[in-house]
């Protein structure tokens, strides 16, 4: 469903709304964002309480009324409330769906692991955005393109309460393996921990947040861009659609290869390959220079995605390891929300093409913040390192 988005709305806003101001028109961002960045936090836990299934189950209810409230929608409002919902269930779906894989796999395939995840789902928001930008091309903004929308929460919702399996069974067996001080820290401890305290997860944690910070901008801005340039919708679709293909192809082989080569400095080299496509698509103004610095970060974003859960994973306790996924991607997804304030803001005052060479900017310093300060979390062919009790001391 976020396939469809990513170029259709940030167009209604200005075509079927009339709102000007590119700070409005990315508030569906902003709501999208902080929704789905306090969804994660709290689902990580609620996976580790309740059991994953459940949760994913509850996700795909929540985002069920998202494509209708999109088709019908008859002021801004309703499309902010709609990526409100839509930000429920990413958060609870996309979380569960990351600890479940990482779950299943051991240390040594958990970069594959996480690079198949993000395949499997930003290859279909690819075709999702592709497929959306044809339909609006013959039959406008909407309703007709999120009639697809409904097609893919039926199945979705089916194929998870009837073939998903829980996975706090291998939690255990994991657990059992890798000994650590008896219980679990709790959510807050995990919380600050993780953003305050620990090197290697707070690196993690802004790395992800600027990855998504940008990735905001362009779901919000490129559309906006490319249509002010004069391009079609259907070419508008093949440019948004050929960023996250790139990325979802692309972690086949990123995820797997941070499991050969270690996560640090393909996390820090895929921020500074981000940040050069992002300065190529702000000063071109051509459809073919923009494929190919859209293909650029795409494979930049397939460096960092899944090399970031896989280091958190790496980090984490099988006991405490939805919780801390569940902060990385608090972060992580606050990034969206931030991206859509920051890039709208600069957008407003300056222009577009400013806004998204400065996001470029921060992107550049956040790789460096990555080769200075964050340790390597997996060194080829050594086991599972024993676990760091911080959690019974009182230093937290």
């Amino acid at each position: 469903m976020v396939g469809l988005e990513r170029h259709i709305v940030p167009l209604m806003a200005e075509r079927e709304f009339g709102v000007a101001s590119r700070s409005a028109a990315l508030s569906f961002l902003v709501s999208f964002g902080a929704v789905k960045a306090l969804t994660n936090l709290f689902a990580g836990r609620l996976g580790d309480l309740a059991g994953r299934k459940r949760v994913l189950v509850l996700g795909w209810l929540v985002g069920a009324p998202v494509p209708l409230l999109l088709m019908w929608a008859p002021a801004w409002s309703w499309v902010v409330f709609a990526n409100v919902l839509l930000g429920v269930n990413q958060g609870l779906c996309w979380s569960m769906t990351v600890v479940m894989k990482i779950d299943l796999v051991g240390p040594e395939r958990r970069g594959f692991a996480m690079g198949l995840n993000e395949f499997a789902g930003y290859l279909a928001v690819a075709l999702a955005t592709f497929a959306a930008g044809l339909v609006a091309d013959g039959y406008g903004l909407r309703p007709e393109p999120f009639y697809l929308g409904l097609g893919f929460v039926a199945p979705g919702l089916a194929l998870s309460l009837l073939f998903a399996r829980d996975t706090r069974a291998h939690v255990a067996l994991e657990a059992r393996q890798r000994a650590a001080p008896a219980g679990a820290p709790g959510l807050r401890r995990v919380l600050l921990h993780e953003t305050l305290r620990d090197p290697a997860l707070s690196s993690c944690n802004q790395a992800g947040l600027v990855n998504n910070l940008n990735d905001g901008a362009a779901w919000g801005l490129f559309p906006l861009l490319f249509a002010g340039a004069g391009l079609s919708f259907t070419e508008i679709g093949v440019l948004a659609a050929l960023y996250p293909g790139t990325w979802g192809v692309c972690q086949l082989v990123t995820g797997a290869l941070s499991d050969r080569l270690g996560r640090k400095w393909l996390i820090a080299s895929g921020m500074g390959v981000q940040a050069l496509a992002l300065w190529w698509i702000a000063v071109t103004r051509a459809f073919q220079s923009w494929a190919v610095a859209a293909v650029l970060l795409g494979l930049g974003t397939a460096m960092v995605y899944p090399t970031l859960l896989a280091a958190v994973g790496d980090v984490a306790h099988p006991t405490w390891r939805a919780t801390a996924i569940g902060v990385y991607r608090l972060w992580r997804d606050s990034g969206y929300a931030l991206g859509a304030l920051l890039a709208g803001a600069l957008a407003d005052l300056v222009s577009t093409a400013f806004a998204i060479g400065a996001i470029g900017v921060a992107t550049l310093l956040s790789g460096v913040l990555v080769a200075i300060r964050m340790p390597e979390t997996h060194r080829v062919g050594t086991v599972a390192a024993p676990v760091d009790p911080w959690y019974v001391r009182n230093d937290v």
